[in-house]
């Protein structure tokens, strides 16, 4: 029988550890001074690691600043996907999206330094903003879009079930965005876990009250 031997296994942590340690040097460093002003000798000391883990792990900074941009959003990717799915009621649906929407936030500075990093990419672009637009963002708008549909018995979405989701999304959106905002106006509103839940609950009831005001709406087209 063969036994695993216990050195891989330490050197296998010893390498997930340096990984993360460069993911969270370089989100830090990328949102507060942006991908170009980053050396990587500066990365690799932050990190405490050798300039050569850079490569390693990622290929080059901009291997590092891709996985810095992209990962820390993965978990949320796959649960937003699953807003569509076809016994999923509104209510559920909704539930779903704004607690995918939420979940970062509990990780504290995390949330924030990644809002802070697609800032910087917005003024200084590398093209990764247009690649999240397609892969993550307009995915879960058509997602939502087909929730809606299915909800008010059409096939296809126009324009005010569109201008319906970005609304819908939008507060899940503000909570990022407003977030430094929200904690200077009312502090105890984001304080813990549980109040972030409690802003969940709310979330949905609004957007509940969104689409009831989008079908009371819809009859006056016809009239």
């Amino acid at each position: 029988m063969n036994h695993p031997d216990p050195t891989l296994d330490g050197a296998r942590a010893d390498n997930v550890a340096a990984r993360e340690r460069l993911l969270h040097s370089g989100l830090r460093l990328f949102a507060q001074q942006g991908f170009s002003k980053t050396s990587t000798r500066e990365l690799a000391e932050d990190a405490g690691v050798n300039v050569a883990s850079i490569s390693y792990y990622f290929g080059d900074k901009a291997g590092l600043y891709r996985a810095v941009f992209m990962e820390p959003l993965a978990p949320i990717r796959s649960r937003l996907a699953r807003i569509d799915e076809p016994d999923l009621g509104l209510e559920a649906a909704l539930r779903r999206l704004y607690a995918s929407f939420l979940e970062p936030l509990k990780q504290g500075d995390v949330a924030r330094l990644c809002m802070k990093l697609r800032w910087r990419e917005l003024l200084e672009p590398t093209g990764l903003w247009e690649e999240q637009l397609a892969v993550d963002i307009r995915p879960v708008h058509e997602a939502l879009l087909g929730v809606l549909c299915r909800h008010f018995g059409v096939e296809r979405p126009d324009d005010e079930l569109r201008r319906l989701a970005v609304c819908i999304c939008g507060l899940g959106v503000h909570m990022h965005v407003g977030h430094d905002v929200i904690d200077r106006l009312a502090p105890t509103l984001n304080h813990n876990a549980a109040a972030l839940d409690a802003w969940r609950d709310r979330l949905v009831m609004y957007a509940l009250a969104m689409v009831d005001a989008e079908r009371r709406r819809r009859p006056e087209e016809t009239t």
